[in-house]
């Protein structure tokens, strides 16, 4: 897909976790997962709204287009990382 997720970055910038944004604006651990890891094939205004209001930012904070080339790549980088990291 050409778009990609940055929340994960804004998360870690405002030093918050995924369960206390989870808890703030309403919205089930597992579909903040899905969203963060790029899975989700759409996203309502009213919960990209509720994040930026969170996490005070803007819609192209957590969103980035990028070439179907350059998606894939920076995909299979994260997906390589996940495999590293120890489990929780």
């Amino acid at each position: 897909m050409s778009i990609l997720v940055k929340l994960d970055d804004m998360l870690y910038k405002r030093r918050m976790t995924l369960t206390e944004l989870s808890e703030r604006i309403g919205i089930t651990l597992a579909n903040l997962s899905i969203l963060k890891t790029g899975k989700a094939r759409a996203v309502r205004f009213s919960t990209l709204d509720s994040i930026c209001a969170a996490l005070q930012c803007q819609p192209g904070d957590l969103l980035e287009f990028a070439p179907a080339s350059l998606a894939a790549s920076t995909e299979a980088a994260s997906a390589r990382g996940r495999e590293t990291e120890p489990a929780l």
